[in-house]
């Protein structure tokens, strides 16, 4: 029976993605305590530290299947320790005495924090798959829709026109900035822990260097240059990566929540045969894909904070600290991962009505294009004046119920400066996107030539 959200059956998916639980399961978890412990052994043994047997069997016992992880979780609830029990449990497995060479050397620590690292490993492939599938998806929406006009908002209120190209191209743009800051922080990232209980590495002997060296490049790890268990930056910068991605994907999704209003009616999430809105109100198309990315973003933040209180340590070691990255890690892990999934699915089936977009740019009766006109005629009357002019017959208009060229050419000095036709003209939104079109070409071929191509 499960009894929280990544698990639970009825809404895990929200939470959470098949290929993610697989990663950050005990089962999972376990097995990377025994990568690092059958690497260790094999290198060990490579270097004439223990004998070659005992590596061979404990390698060959080091197998989740071969043990059990009820048992193990009884142990740990018994003993307190989070690892001496499935350590154990390989060296019942191991013939005669060679299971005694098992975890000769390292700190519980080396062991768990090393595991964690090799689990983000396979999450952060999954990461970077589901964010170019995000920026393919994106490029076609940009290319598709580079000179379909709509309303550009500011302050929740239209401002001036834009094109859907480019609200999408700034998606795009910011997708790219994440896929850049993971793919940054690898090489500081994908580094192993293998310093002993303090960090002086006192208890791997002599050789401790060469053989931490051998082992990370048996785990396909890179070497870290000090103990970091006492400095937990790593994690910290990871999951706040994490967090600024689940940031950009939640104001995605929040944005076309609020585009698909009724009110406003231009973007929607993609509607699935027997997809049902409300148990009461059978005509209702929720956003909720949407939806539960944005509330998926929140929870990933509070994780943020969680991980930055962890950074502060005591001494070389706090366990009270170590506690708090096993529930913020992988909960920011799986989240991540939903969302992702989710928005691959949105964006990639992501419907845009042209039409209603194209009306709404004529809701404001022409004052969308104040901006416009007030340029327009700076060049005849000066721009303050025309400011001025433009203020003026808006506020009247507005507040009278008159539309903008009307409220314009009831204005003499107006009149005398424009004719009825070139205001007209001045008053089409469709020709007033600025550079948006040769904008999203820019980010299209940048995103290209980047991190898609």
């Amino acid at each position: 029976m499960a009894s929280g959200v990544f698990d639970d059956a009825l809404v895990r998916h929200l939470f959470s993605t098949d290929e993610l639980r697989a990663i950050f399961n005990e089962k999972s978890r376990v097995q990377k305590w025994y990568d690092f412990e059958a690497a260790l052994a094999l290198e060990q043994a490579g270097m004439g530290i223990i004998p070659k047997a005992a590596a061979d069997e404990i390698a060959a016992n080091a197998k989740v299947e071969k043990v059990d992880i009820e048992a193990i979780g009884a142990g740990i609830r018994q003993i307190k320790h989070p690892l001496i029990p499935a350590l154990k449990a390989v060296q019942k497995l191991c013939k005669g005495d060679t299971g005694e060479y098992i975890h000769f050397g390292p700190t519980t620590q080396d062991i768990l924090d090393t595991a964690v690292v090799l689990q983000i490993r396979d999450a952060h492939q999954i990461y970077l798959r589901d964010m170019k599938a995000i920026g393919h998806a994106l490029v076609k929406l940009c290319q598709k829709y580079r000179l379909t006009p709509m309303a550009g908002r500011s302050h929740g209120v239209q401002a001036l026109p834009i094109t859907f190209g480019h609200k999408a191209a700034v998606w795009l743009s910011e997708m790219g900035r994440n896929y850049e800051r993971l793919r940054q922080l690898e090489e500081r990232f994908f580094v192993g822990g293998m310093v002993g209980a303090v960090g002086t590495q006192a208890s791997y002997g002599e050789r401790a260097k060469e053989l931490e060296q051998r082992v990370m490049k048996r785990l396909g790890l890179g070497v870290a240059d000090i103990n970091w268990q006492p400095a937990r930056d790593r994690f910290a910068e990871y999951v706040s990566v994490l967090g600024i991605l689940s940031g950009t994907l939640g104001k995605i999704a929040n944005e076309i929540v609020n585009l698909e209003h009724t009110e406003i009616g231009e973007v929607f999430e993609p509607f699935s045969e027997g997809k049902v809105g409300s148990s009461t109100m059978p005509h209702k198309r929720n956003p909720s894909t949407c939806e539960a990315v944005v509330g998926v973003s929140r929870a990933i933040r509070y994780n943020v904070a969680l991980m930055l209180d962890c950074m502060i340590i005591e001494h070389e070691r706090d366990g009270s600290s170590w506690r708090g990255d096993w529930k913020a890690i992988p909960e920011s892990c799986l989240m991540i991962g939903a969302m992702l999934s989710s928005m691959k699915y949105v964006l990639e089936g992501l419907h845009i009505d042209e039409k209603k977009m194209r009306s709404n740019l004529d809701l404001l009766g022409g004052f969308l294009l104040s901006e416009r006109v007030m340029f327009e005629l700076s060049d005849k009357v000066g721009k303050q004046t025309a400011h001025d002019l433009v203020y003026e017959a808006s506020m009247h208009g507005i507040e009278n119920g008159v539309s903008f060229e009307k409220a314009l050419m009831e204005n003499a000095q107006v009149r005398n400066a424009l004719s009825v036709d070139d205001l007209r003209k001045v008053l089409d939104p469709t020709t007033y996107i600025g550079r948006a079109p040769e904008i999203v070409d820019e980010v299209v071929a940048a995103a290209r030539k980047g991190w898609l191509h």
